[in-house]
């Protein structure tokens, strides 16, 4: 059974921009959940290309022979997402436009599926190289994993294989009722070779493929660590991404953004003061870094707990600072 591959994603230059983009886009995001027009926003400015936007329906990058669809997946818990690194995980859906049987013999039942999700994907293959029909499509699943509090991102490519029912074996699942609800069936598809769980394929509420994917262990090359918030910076230090009109307001308060001012600024404020309740308006995405002692930052932490992430801490501040 043929393996997808791994590959390289971005340049060091790419890798760095996207890192850049997605703190700063962390940065304006006040708690708001992160979506997939983010992800697409991140990823085609990086690399320079047009983002025709996030879709279910098509896929949502095709560029110069690249054809990418992206699927992004929030692990449970606030674990770091390292922890997931070398394990299987299963996404909830690749495609609905799957039709599929209750009824007949579980291989044949697959052996249909496979056949149909192969056709889909053939056809995406085409649609790439209409666009550019002078270079073989390069057809990719990047997958895209982060942490519930935005603080880490995972992210890696891997190539798109047109996948053959020979290499799969299946049986039916009965789903446990629960409630008043109606009990269902799903197709568990294996992998002949390992006995591992591939697909799962519904057949109620509208049929669709839900593929169990492998994460690359911290070896890979090709895999993309991006740590957002609170990132370690050398010896005792961290630095965090903030609006930068928040930064020059942050400076007008504390002198120049050196990890010493800051410290100063923060260790004269009174830990029993109430936290306060501030907005902030910034309506460009820019943002610039600032590095903080790490004690610094467990003070922020402590002087602002229910701040919903490292930017919004630094709001909170200036706030504070404000009302000295």
């Amino acid at each position: 059974m043929k393996r997808p591959r791994i590959l390289p994603a971005f340049s060091t230059d790419e890798k760095k921009k996207v890192h850049e983009l997605l703190a700063t886009r962390v940065a304006f995001m006040m708690g708001r959940k992160f979506e997939e027009d983010d992800w697409a926003y991140v990823y085609c400015a990086a690399k320079g290309i047009p983002n025709q936007g996030w879709s279910n329906l098509k896929l949502d990058v095709v560029h110069d022979g690249l054809g990418v669809e992206h699927k992004m997946l929030r692990p449970s818990g606030d674990k770091p997402v390292s922890e997931v690194f070398g394990s299987r995980l299963m996404h909830p859906s690749a495609t609905r436009s799957i039709r599929i049987s209750s009824n007949g013999e579980a291989n044949e039942v697959m052996k249909d599926v496979i056949e149909q999700y192969a056709a889909y994907l053939k056809q995406r293959r085409e649609k790439v190289h209409e666009q550019q029909p002078n270079k073989e499509p390069n057809m990719r699943t990047g997958w895209l994993l982060w942490q519930s509090n935005l603080r880490d991102f995972v992210y890696f490519e891997e190539e798109t294989l047109i996948p053959d029912p020979n290499d799969y074996i299946a049986e039916w699942h009965e789903n446990i009722s629960r409630g008043a609800r109606k009990a269902s069936k799903s197709l568990w598809i294996y992998e002949k070779e390992t006995r591992a769980k591939k697909y799962s394929v519904t057949t109620d509420a509208g049929a669709k493929i839900q593929p169990y994917f492998d994460v690359p262990p911290a070896s890979e090359p090709n895999l993309y660590f991006f740590r957002v918030q609170g990132e370690e910076y050398g010896t005792d230090l961290v630095r965090i991404w903030i609006p930068t009109t928040m930064a020059r307001e942050l400076k007008r308060l504390t002198g120049e953004l050196t990890a010493d001012n800051l410290q100063s600024a923060i260790s004269n404020i009174l830990s029993g003061i109430k936290e306060p309740q501030a907005e902030y308006n910034a309506k460009k995405e820019e943002a610039a870094p600032v590095i903080l002692k790490s004690e610094t930052y467990l003070k922020l932490d402590s002087l602002f707990p229910n701040a919903v992430s490292d930017s919004h801490k630094i709001q909170l501040l200036v706030e504070l600072l404000n009302t000295r």
